[in-house]
């Protein structure tokens, strides 16, 4: 399954080149992981554990510009592996028919109280099993 987000494009998105600056993309996908996480994650509802995570990578591959804001595009994301204490995703920004980016993150889950990474629990698996689409 994939999960399916609007990202606003401010005008103010738009740098000295008249595109939408590339650190901007990275804020596209940060805020369709947090809607996606909090939002459709039913653990969130009762404690906010999983969002207790850190972006330990990103990488972003830049297909076509953007060139207009005050308008939306599609970010749709989906899970590409789930490890001990990681799990790795993909998100597309697209417009109609045209794909402007694809980000790639690794997300590691956080113990706050001994600052180190530590193993995924069984239900954030199995929310994150919803989500796995491999090899995409």
């Amino acid at each position: 399954m994939k999960y399916h987000h609007k990202a606003f494009v401010r005008w103010d998105d738009l740098d000295a080149m008249g595109h939408v600056n590339n650190a901007k993309y990275l804020t596209f996908a940060q805020e369709a992981r947090f809607e996606w996480s909090f939002a459709k994650n039913p653990i969130a509802a009762e404690n906010n554990e999983f969002l207790k995570m850190v972006v330990a990578r990103a990488e972003v591959d830049f297909k076509n510009p953007i060139f207009h804001g005050g308008t939306y595009v599609d970010v749709v994301l989906w899970v590409d592996s789930i490890g001990n204490s990681s799990f790795s995703m993909t998100y597309e920004v697209k417009g109609e028919d045209v794909l402007f980016a694809r980000v790639k993150t690794v997300q590691v889950a956080v113990d706050e109280s001994v600052a180190k990474s530590r193993p995924l629990k069984d239900e954030e698996r199995a929310f994150l099993q919803q989500y796995l689409e491999e090899n995409k």
